[in-house]
């Protein structure tokens, strides 16, 4: 008997015979004794198509109305999967979040959890119900409906499992777990039984969509085991957990994830001065605009090269910001590439294993890709390349790493 956190995101309850096959697999759980808590999405597409009904009336939406509007996508799911549960003989109980006193600040569009009153949860708990909680949503400590960003179902099945200690936070999606890299572009990538959290944060933060980046950080943080599951075939999906001391010696790398929405640019000719990295990259923080991958070159005559990447949606508003302040910083000109690619080789084995990069360079050199960037930390490398041989690296790599065996992530010579 365990207590267990089901998340099911937009797909898995996308229509009624969906959402009555989450609550067969509910009954089924309850049935081996499990305690259930359920945490739902919108319907697949009612987020967008509330997001259009405002901005038909209202150009730039107030974002405190925004809120009020799109909280009720999950209000519709909690109410119908409720519905299904008690027609199969289950005690079920549907929760907005406000009613489950899921406390945020006021950031209205991309609020943050403070605290969750879990008493009358566990009262529920307790009297053999199983919870359906709207997730995506809280509300201020005025009561004022908040809402946590896209993707905030995932951290609020987190942060629930998180305060009620719950065994596990279970995600149900559209796919049987997570991949050693997409299979969409390698056939024979191969779902992990386990991966840490700090390997599915690199792996989030580089282009991996399976999980939002919020709720692993929110998991890692509280220590709860979360598994990553298909709503659509049986299996036992991906444990994402801490990193014990008997998998240290575990392969150099365990996935590899791109990105390929990004863009690079590049102030040549400036003076190798103090503070005129602030200087470049003031103007372009100050637009709200993320900057990625940073390379500046050894200085030659006084001047360097400074490159950085950003995603390519901000690459036509970044190269504006570049060219207006080129001139006050003495630069001799600015270029840019939208056609660009990051691909990443992420392991916690990297720590205890030596010439992982080299590795990684040197089956890129046997396509012929050239390295524009180069970017590491401890337990990952990342390059910038061209986008046109995006596919090709990834599948050079997951060859070279041998990630498709069992006994993955050692390289070729």
């Amino acid at each position: 008997m365990a207590l267990l956190v089901q998340k099911y995101g937009g797909t898995s309850v996308g229509t009624v015979e969906r959402i009555e096959a989450v609550a067969d697999r509910v009954l089924k759980h309850k049935r081996q004794g499990d305690d259930i808590v359920v945490v739902v999405s919108a319907m697949s597409g009612e987020t967008n198509r509330l997001i259009e009904l405002a901005k038909n009336i209202q150009a730039a939406p107030d974002t405190r109305e925004m809120d009020v509007l799109l909280s009720t996508g999950e209000q519709v799911t909690i109410a119908l999967l409720s519905m299904a549960l008690l027609k199969r003989g289950l005690d079920a109980r549907s929760y907005t979040g406000s009613q489950v006193r899921i406390t945020t600040d006021n950031a209205h569009g991309k609020a943050r959890i403070q605290k969750i009153d879990t008493e009358a949860m566990r009262a529920d708990i307790d009297a053999g119900r199983v919870i359906v909680v709207a997730g995506f949503q809280g509300a201020d400590e005025l009561g004022n409906i908040t809402t946590l960003g896209r993707g905030g179902s995932d951290t609020t099945g987190v942060a629930l499992a998180a305060a009620l200690k719950a065994d596990e936070c279970q995600i149900y999606t559209d796919v049987d777990g997570v991949y050693t890299t997409d299979p969409r572009v390698v056939d024979s990538a191969r779902r992990m039984d386990k991966i840490t959290f700090e390997e599915m944060l690199e792996m989030a933060s580089l282009g991996s969509k399976v999980l939002q980046i919020r709720a692993v950080e929110f998991a890692g943080k509280y220590q709860v085991p979360l598994r990553v599951l298909s709503s659509f075939s049986e299996g036992e999906g991906t444990l994402i957990t801490t990193e014990e001391n008997e998998n240290m010696e575990q392969p150099a790398v365990s996935g590899i994830a791109f990105n390929r929405n990004e863009a690079k640019l590049t102030l040549k000719g400036v003076p190798d001065t103090p503070g005129i990295a602030a200087r470049i990259l003031g103007p372009i923080s100050d637009a709200n605009i993320e900057v990625d991958m940073i390379v500046q070159n050894v200085s030659a005559d006084g001047t360097t090269d400074f490159t950085f990447t950003v995603d390519r949606n901000d690459h036509d508003k970044a190269l504006s910001i570049l060219k207006g302040i080129e001139g006050e910083l003495g630069a001799r000109t600015v270029m840019s590439d939208a056609k660009i690619a990051k691909v990443s080789i992420v392991g916690v084995g990297m720590r205890s294993h030596a010439g992982v990069a080299s590795s990684m360079f040197r089956a890129l050199a046997k396509e012929s890709i050239n390295i524009q960037l180069i970017s590491t930390s401890e337990i990952k490398v990342s390059v910038i390349i061209g986008e046109k041989y995006l596919e090709l690296a990834v599948r050079a790599l997951h060859s070279a790493f041998k990630l498709s065996d069992s006994a993955a992530g050692v390289s070729e010579e």
